[in-house]
């Protein structure tokens, strides 16, 4: 039998005029390299080679693409609300515009046939997406309700190992990551999710700090939207929060200065350091379903006037750490980008180095999108 081999031969393109942002690094006068789908060296500018592909950058920033583990919706297709493989191309389309490169669509407390419905649909779309859209997070059901805070308590519940079980079964590895109230769950529905490869994240939680103390990184490896939906520190009874900051498990955080004042993100910044990321949290306006969010000024709220998601993007968040927190640019863009790549075990993204996916993004001084490259190819913001 002769065997034949096939050999595919890439053009190289080269990025350059620009700086690069790259663990925790700002470096200018480099160009960066691509072949397929994978930065293949990071040269001189004097030093591309003559038969590449060049494109001028202008000066802007280049940096690994961001990374959003829990967003519901975008442009008025509410996927939490009704997932439906629309809203799935919906949020992949306009997250690609903003540079993110990977996301969690998320689910938030609702019925099964929600819970379902979004589970099949993102089976379905696995099969056709760009390939931005990583998987469904799920928050909730099983939340604490003394916390609450947006999710009906009408669907919140305790879990149970059989519906756990149907859920991942069903789900074919499309569940990611869930978030859960760890100190009400059973020991075995925790195990279960971790011997699954599902990341767990405790959130909307009224953990005392002798319980956060017990199950953060054993095995619970992640903290939902830091400050919100959880206990207040007291000096008397020092709450959840003061244990995750002596644990330090990797932990998300809503930086709009709306959800979190910026002072506490501060704070967080300090106590957590390369274990803090960011997510948007964000929703769209919907008029139907559980989640009715209503856009009111510089904010989300449900009719009753919960706060409830944000109207960040990845790049705004970090941007917002920048210019009202005083974190620096390089190590914003590790918390929208190289941290929850960690997390998420997506050990090829979150740095521009070579032999790391060429999935990245393209901004100015401003804090204004001017591209995505994403599998290689450089994709112009139509905006």
């Amino acid at each position: 039998m002769q065997i034949q081999y096939l050999f595919v031969f890439y053009m190289i393109t080269a990025l350059h005029n620009l700086q690069i942002i790259s663990d925790g690094n700002i470096v200018p006068g480099k160009a960066i390299l691509i072949s397929g789908a994978q930065i293949t060296d990071i040269v001189d500018e004097q030093s591309i080679p003559a038969d590449s592909k060049k494109i001028d950058l202008n000066g802007s920033f280049l940096a690994p693409g961001l990374i959003d583990l829990q967003i519901y919706g975008s442009g008025g297709k509410l996927f939490a609300g009704t997932p439906e493989v629309d809203a799935l191309e919906r949020m992949e389309s306009d997250l690609m515009n903003q540079g993110t490169v990977g996301f969690f669509a998320t689910i938030g407390t609702n019925t099964n046939d929600i819970v379902e419905k979004g589970i099949e649909s993102a089976k379905i779309y696995r099969e056709r997406c760009k390939g931005n859209f990583w998987g469904v997070h799920l928050e909730g059901p099983y939340l604490n309700p003394i916390k609450k805070g947006a999710h009906p308590e009408k669907y919140i519940k305790k879990g149970t190992l059989a519906e756990v079980q149907r859920w991942i079964e069903m789900a074919d590895g499309v569940v990611k990551m869930m978030t859960i109230a760890p100190e009400l769950q059973d020991q075995e529905v925790i195990d279960y999710l971790h011997d699954h490869g599902v990341i767990i994240s405790s959130g909307h939680s009224n953990a005392s700090y002798q319980q956060g103390k017990s199950f953060l990184n054993n095995p619970i490896p992640a903290v939902t939207h830091l400050f919100n939906a959880m206990p207040q520190m007291h000096h008397r009874e020092p709450g959840y929060i003061p244990a995750i900051f002596e644990e330090k498990p990797y932990t998300s955080i809503v930086a709009d200065g709306i959800h979190v004042d910026f002072a506490m993100v501060r704070l967080a910044k300090r106590e957590l350091g390369d274990k803090l990321f960011l997510i948007t949290d964000a929703v769209t306006a919907a008029t139907e379903g559980t989640y009715q969010h209503q856009l009111k000024g510089d904010r989300y709220v449900m009719p009753d006037g919960t706060l409830s998601g944000s109207c960040l993007t990845m790049l705004q968040a970090a941007a917002n750490c920048v210019n009202h927190v005083g974190i620096g640019l390089a190590e914003a863009i590790n918390m929208a980008s190289l941290y929850p790549a960690q997390l998420a075990k997506m050990d090829k993204k979150g740095k521009v180095v070579a032999g790391f996916d060429a999935d990245l993004i393209v901004f100015n001084d401003a804090f204004e999108v001017q591209g995505t490259v994403f599998k290689g190819n450089y994709l112009t913001n139509p905006a």
